[in-house]
């Protein structure tokens, strides 16, 4: 497996596949991997001949009071783990690699959608979301990918990338890709490493709660605002300290109505100080 730290190491090596009509696939991640992220190594294989996977802890998408500075390296262990699913390229660039000119001097790319800029994940961390379509963009153009696998934990993410793809015209094929998840139905997360087994098996209430929304939905359920009161109850019982609960049509973010398809709950909640994410579809018709 080789690992390239220099844009023109990387160029070099990007050249070289479009001189041998090689396929790219394109995995980006800020490291400390863990399943669900080997699981976007394992089906990127199906799409491309060559895998190259980023390992970027990209200051841009987190806010104050967040946890950059704990948010844990753990390079030699994730490079161990992407050999043993034959990734072939690592993209280990530095934060001065990626923003030469400093974070305040740094062109934004900014998707815009007024629903999604007022919902769940955008409304509790403002500037995430421009932090996270800046650092995929100036990916996309190192890489150069065919395609691009990312998980569907993050849905808001996915969905921010889909749109950015297609508004700028990229020629990149966009695969989300399942969430991976425990045993107890924990989605699989970098921050998960923060929890003790005991706050494990209490974080499984998350899923559990996306459960119960979802079988009251499919039963016919339209008051949004009592079932996610509901759900925020369910949580706090838990002893988690809910961040929200939404419940949106999944076509645009917008309020669920009786001619929405598919709706999608969306969750964050804290566990001790781990901030944890999830979601799940519902097909309404």
């Amino acid at each position: 497996m080789q690992i390239i730290s220099s844009l023109s190491e990387l160029r070099t090596w990007r050249q070289q596949c479009y001189k041998d009509g090689k396929t790219v696939a394109f995995v980006p991640t800020m490291g400390n991997l863990h399943e669900g992220h080997i699981e976007l190594v394992q089906q990127a294989h199906k799409y491309a001949d060559f895998v190259i996977t980023s390992i970027f802890v990209n200051p841009m998408q987190f806010g104050e009071n967040e946890d950059l500075d704990a948010y844990p390296r753990t390079f030699d262990a994730d490079c161990k783990k992407l050999e043993a699913v034959n990734n072939h390229v690592v993209f280990y660039p530095t934060v001065a690699d990626m923003y030469p000119n400093g974070l305040k001097a740094q062109t934004v790319v900014s998707v815009p959608n007024n629903e999604l800029e007022h919902c769940a994940e955008a409304t509790q961390r403002p500037g995430h979301f421009d932090g996270v379509a800046t650092v995929v963009t100036k990916l996309f153009n190192m890489v150069q990918p065919d395609t691009a696998l990312f998980g569907q934990k993050d849905y808001q993410q996915v969905r921010l990338i889909q749109t950015l793809v297609k508004d700028l015209n990229m020629p990149i094929s966009i695969v989300p890709v399942p969430t991976v998840r425990e045993v107890s139905g924990l989605a699989k997360s970098s921050r998960n490493g923060y929890l003790s087994d005991d706050q494990k098996a209490t974080a499984a209430v998350i899923y559990q709660t996306l459960l119960a929304v979802q079988d009251a939905l499919k039963s016919g359920a339209r008051n949004i605002n009592e079932m996610q009161t509901f759900a925020l109850e369910m949580i706090e019982l838990a002893g988690l300290k809910p961040d929200y609960i939404e419940i949106r049509d999944s076509s645009d973010f917008g309020k669920v109505t009786d001619s929405s398809l598919q709706a999608v709950i969306l969750v964050a909640a804290f566990v001790g100080k781990a901030r944890l994410i999830d979601n799940l579809t519902v097909e309404l018709s």
